[in-house]
């Protein structure tokens, strides 16, 4: 079926005129998860993995995916025409690159402009039209040969409570006017779905596990259009939107409208789609980041509050889960499918609970060392009570977004697998427990989180580290943690995910993963007592012999142990997971507390049974 479609795909490009043609996993809106509607990489692949490009020439076929999706990508390609090219490898070449090798004088290389980034295009013009190689936009093939393409979403948009929001639509647009006059630029198209969320507290349902609607926003000096579909929004949403000064029009007239304004733009050129520039023939386009992404990144009291709270509800529904799962699978009968199933009830009885955050990782055994497996009815497979259980799974609440990620321990497991679950656990604490000064970014902390390992010679290719949203996509930049460089400094406001991980591939998984906040830091005095952090007072700041302050640290939303012990459903089998000879004080010292917070928080909460089984997997080490 795969090469039947890529045949049909070939056909379009012969009526076109094009030698090869690119297919992205994006929107138009650069969303790492989308719409049905613009799955076509998925469709023209069988990869269902939510990273990763097609190339198709008229005698080649390929994937670039990163190491995320190896395995997955390998297994799902099997039989079809397509090559795999493994993204990180040094012999893998870039998308560039292999074009440039690949492609004559004189050949076309065509896309679809709504859904590849200005970056994008300019890379491809600079790396191939040297070569005599031209580079041009095309129509989406997908319209054509997708006989049973999914529509675009028309789901009803719903207004964000001020409650949760913490500021309203209006102020966050005036901020954005601030920023254009900064920049001394006319206008700003916001592309990314969740910004437009954000900026005008408005959520949907048109993307799987993320509450956003198909957009964009335009907002000049004066006025703020919502290009949207109408549908979408009934008269309550369209009375809230001129409440907040926006005006609305529908979202096939984004393009007329651009070609009608002669004023000059700002735009993000990695993650605007190339047709938006193209639009723009009045005016000067500035190359800048959004500030809206900055400004969302910063979390105000009432959504730091809302997170506090949507942890405890998911640290709740997350110890009945463990409970039950416990004891049910000594029983037999219980599949990754079955656990996965049962933790969204469970999350689902929470209140203010509006879905999953990502779709379940539920991992056993082999398959815990696929990054980012999924199961399905195909890929299912029975439980039991050895081995490793992987899970990494999160919750949206009105209130806030959560992720999560537990390694569980069901008996009789080897030395390498306690190994690596006290190697990831120590690179966990490590870098959870950083206090570090402001201006440090995301890449220079990574190392704390792999430095145990490194040691073993083991390593991981994925990032650390993600923000998180406030009930809006899970994954939330630019600030992360990861070996490669990104110049975003930490500072408090942030969330951000702290996951290192261990995958040995036919054998198992192992991760632990918390979401944290980053605040101002408690520091030892040379009393050894702590002190809070002076205001920020400069580069020079001084206090008590504090230089080069302020200084932050990572407060640990999430509310849930980490197993260092097989567990029966209400007390230790006794086999230790965790080594503890391995271990630091330090280290130790910081876990233990960790736990009893988590204790002191959810307990009061729980019933006896529920509160036994807490007390018993927070016991110390």
């Amino acid at each position: 079926m795969i090469n039947q479609r890529i045949e049909l795909l070939r056909q379009w490009m012969r009526k076109k005129g094009i030698d090869a043609f690119i297919t992205p996993s994006t929107d138009p809106h650069s969303g790492e998860y989308v719409p049905d509607h613009w799955k076509g990489r998925e469709w023209i692949t069988g990869f269902t993995g939510s990273a990763g490009t097609a190339v198709v020439t008229m005698d080649a076929a390929l994937l670039w995916t990163d190491n995320r999706y190896f395995i997955q990508a390998e297994k799902q390609l099997e039989g079809s025409e397509y090559k795999l090219m493994k993204i990180g490898l040094e012999t893998t070449p870039s998308i560039p690159e292999w074009l440039a090798y690949n492609l004559q004088p004189g050949m076309k290389l065509g896309f679809d402009g709504w859904c590849y980034t200005i970056d994008e295009y300019y890379d491809l013009k600079e790396a191939l039209e040297p070569n005599g190689i031209i580079v041009e936009a095309q129509t989406d093939p997908y319209d054509e040969i997708w006989s049973d393409r999914p529509a675009i979403p028309v789901n009803p948009i719903e207004i964000h409570p001020i409650e949760f929001a913490g500021e309203t639509a209006t102020s966050k647009i005036e901020r954005i006017r601030e920023q254009l006059k900064n920049f001394g630029v006319g206008a700003i198209v916001i592309s990314m779905l969740d910004e437009v969320a954000w900026t005008l507290n408005l959520r949907g349902t048109d993307v799987q596990c993320n509450p956003v609607f198909v957009s964009y926003l335009v907002v000049t000096k004066h006025d703020a259009i919502l290009f949207v579909n109408p549908q979408k929004a009934n008269d309550d949403v369209v009375d809230y939107l001129k409440s907040q000064g926006v005006t609305m029009k529908d979202y096939n007239e984004l393009s007329s409208y651009l070609a009608s304004q002669n004023c000059d733009f700002l735009l993000q050129p990695e993650k605007t789609n190339f047709n938006i520039q193209a639009a723009i023939t009045q005016g000067n386009v500035l190359y800048k980041p959004c500030p809206v992404s900055t400004m969302k990144i910063m979390k105000n009291e009432a959504e730091i509050r809302g997170y506090h709270s949507a942890m405890l509800k998911d640290g709740i529904a997350m110890v009945k889960w463990m409970r039950w799962a416990l004891q049910a699978i000594p029983q037999g009968n219980q599949t990754e499918l079955s656990l996965e199933h049962k933790l969204t009830s469970l999350r689902a009885e929470q209140p203010l609970f509006r879905g999953i955050s990502f779709d379940t990782i539920m991992g056993y055994g082999y398959h815990g060392a696929i990054v980012h497996y999924e199961p399905t009815e195909e890929t299912d497979i029975p439980v039991e009570d050895h081995g490793l259980l992987l899970v990494d799974s999160g919750g949206q609440y009105t209130d806030g977004t959560t992720d999560i990620t537990r390694t569980i321990p069901l008996g009789n497991l080897t030395y390498e697998e306690r190994r690596d679950y006290t190697l990831v656990l120590r690179g966990f604490i490590n870098l959870a427990r950083a206090v570090f000064p402001r201006g440090t970014y995301g890449t220079q902390l990574d190392a704390l989180a792999r430095e145990p390992m490194w040691k073993y010679g083991i390593n991981y290719l994925h990032g650390t580290g993600h923000g998180v949203g406030s009930y809006l996509n899970v994954h939330e930049g630019p600030h992360q943690f990861r070996m490669n460089y990104m110049p975003t400094p930490l500072v408090p406001g942030m969330t951000i995910t702290v996951e290192p991980g261990i995958y040995i591939e036919g054998s198992h998984g192992v991760r632990h993963e918390n979401t944290t906040l980053v605040v101002n830091a408690r520091l030892k005095s040379h009393h050894d007592d702590t002190m809070p952090l002076p205001d920020d007072e400069g580069p020079g700041a001084t206090a008590q012999g504090l230089t080069f302050g302020p200084y932050y640290q990572f407060e640990q939303l999430t509310l849930f142990p980490i197993l260092t012990k097989v567990m029966t459903e209400n007390k230790f089998k006794g086999e230790p997971v965790v080594i503890k000879e391995m271990m630091t004080e330090e280290e130790i010292t910081w876990f233990n507390q960790y736990q009893q917070m988590v204790y002191q928080r959810l307990a009061p909460h729980l019933d006896q049974d529920d509160s036994q089984w807490l007390l018993e997997a927070t016991k110390p080490i």
